[in-house]
């Protein structure tokens, strides 16, 4: 499993979540356990403590006596890890069982009567006092302080067992939650798996789309591929069929040409002209295959940006007739066009809103525009206040090598290219008059 697979990123972050919340079990179930272990100790010292409590006697002279035969046989057995001590109120030392020789212990400074405190004693001991006061029968009334102390080393081995039993569940448990995160993984990114399959099914040609039953969150990304797939294929037939056109369309001229060869001084103008109509043939057809189409698939465009470059390029190409530009752009006019198509549709516009008007060309831009029933994304107008073209010749300049006047210079190409563009990225072109500026005005409608 490669460092950059997905999988490889999920597992091991996956692995990192569970072994830092198991280190935090071990610590919280660890510190639980010898909680309790504790408190079952301090209850059972608390027994002993009563033991003690029952075997005492306090005499009519006022001195504490206890039996030689203890209730709790582990008192009379030295070293066995079990020690009873009595003290006075004043923490001398009254009495100590017979396991706890040469051993002493030290009374907390404050206890009052009735009450009871377990604490780790010096030595590594649990101890519990108890403070009690006796009144005998005589009316004789003394303070003592009860302590039975035990090896926390009963404690620290329970801890210890249940650790190490512990360690090895959740070290069982882990790699079993594992093994069930990698199949779930598996599981999970099988459709990005098929989906893939299906791409590489695709690039060595055995399928033509994505079509398989693919995961709702893929469903999205499988359209916008085969949309952009299609596109493709699209723009590569352009590509095929502008070149078949241009081979084609180059065969006449090259024969007038090759029958010129003999008499070239004769025909000079006849060779002129063939080749003028060459050129013409061949910058049509490039344009045409240069234009990439509907590539709705790559990132917004800013189409004020690209109005203010071509109007100021065009500024200094027409700077002859000093054109004042009317922009209405909002700031941020975001489509999601291939900038290329953009520059094609809105240079060729705007070129010829400079060719023909007199001073002036507006350029406006309006956001979801609607057209009949149809809703846009955006509607780029453009008009002049030149001439204009009659309603009649409209359909006409549309057409390949037509132009509005034979005196102005071009090609008759650039508005064939713009109808067969935004044809070809779903809009709508549309040209009428100007009622602001008397001149030509066109809309185009981007979906």
């Amino acid at each position: 499993m490669q460092v950059k697979s997905l999988s490889f990123r999920l597992l091991v972050s996956a692995g990192l979540v569970l072994a830092a919340f198991f280190a935090l079990a071990s610590v919280v179930l660890e510190q639980g356990f010898r909680e309790s272990a504790e408190q079952a100790l301090k209850e059972k010292l608390q027994v002993y403590v009563y033991s003690l409590l029952s075997a005492a006697e306090l005499k009519n002279s006022g001195d504490l006596s206890m039996p030689t035969n203890l209730p709790e046989p582990q008192f009379a057995t030295p070293g066995s890890g079990l020690y009873g001590f009595i003290h006075s109120a004043k923490k001398n030392l009254v009495w100590r069982s017979p396991s706890a020789i040469g051993l002493n212990v030290t009374p907390p400074p404050e206890l009052s009567a009735g009450n009871s405190a377990f604490l780790l004693a010096e030595h590594g001991r649990y101890a519990l006092h108890y403070a009690v006061i006796w009144k005998n029968v005589v009316g004789v009334e003394r303070e003592y302080i009860f302590t039975v102390t035990e090896d926390a080393q009963f404690v620290s081995n329970q801890v210890e067992r249940f650790r190490e039993t512990l360690r090895v569940w959740l070290l069982a448990l882990g790699l079993v939650l594992i093994f069930i995160q990698l199949a779930l993984l598996r599981w999970s990114i099988k459709p990005l798996r098929i989906i893939v399959k299906d791409l590489e099914a695709i690039e060595k040609g055995r399928k033509t789309h994505l079509d398989g039953d693919y995961a709702t969150e893929l469903e999205s990304l499988a359209g916008n591929l085969n949309a952009f797939i299609n596109s493709e294929r699209a723009h590569l037939e352009r590509y095929r069929n502008a070149l078949a056109d241009l081979a084609h369309s180059l065969k006449t001229p090259l024969s007038i040409l090759r029958g010129c060869a003999e008499s070239f001084s004769v025909n000079k103008e006849t060779v002129k002209e063939q080749i003028f109509r060459m050129d013409e043939i061949v910058e049509y057809q490039l344009q045409r295959a240069a234009a990439k189409g509907e590539h709705k698939t790559t990132g917004a465009v800013d189409l004020s940006l690209i109005i203010k470059k071509i109007s100021a390029s065009l500024g200094k190409v027409y700077i002859d007739k000093n054109i004042r530009f009317d922009m209405a752009v909002p700031e941020q006019s975001l489509i999601y066009y291939d900038e290329g198509d953009l520059y094609e549709i809105a240079g060729n516009l705007m070129d010829n809103a400079c060719k023909w008007c007199r001073s002036t060309v507006k350029v406006s831009v309006t956001l979801n525009a609607r057209k009949g029933r149809r809703n846009f994304a955006v509607l780029l107008e453009i008009e002049d206040d030149g001439p204009g073209i009659p309603a009649g010749k409209l359909a006409e300049i549309l057409k390949r090598g037509v132009r509005a006047d034979e005196n102005i210079h071009g090609h008759g190409i650039g508005m064939a290219v713009v109808y067969e563009l935004v044809g070809l990225l779903g809009g709508l072109l549309e040209g009428k008059k100007s009622e602001a500026l008397g001149g030509m005005k066109w809309g185009v409608y981007f979906a």
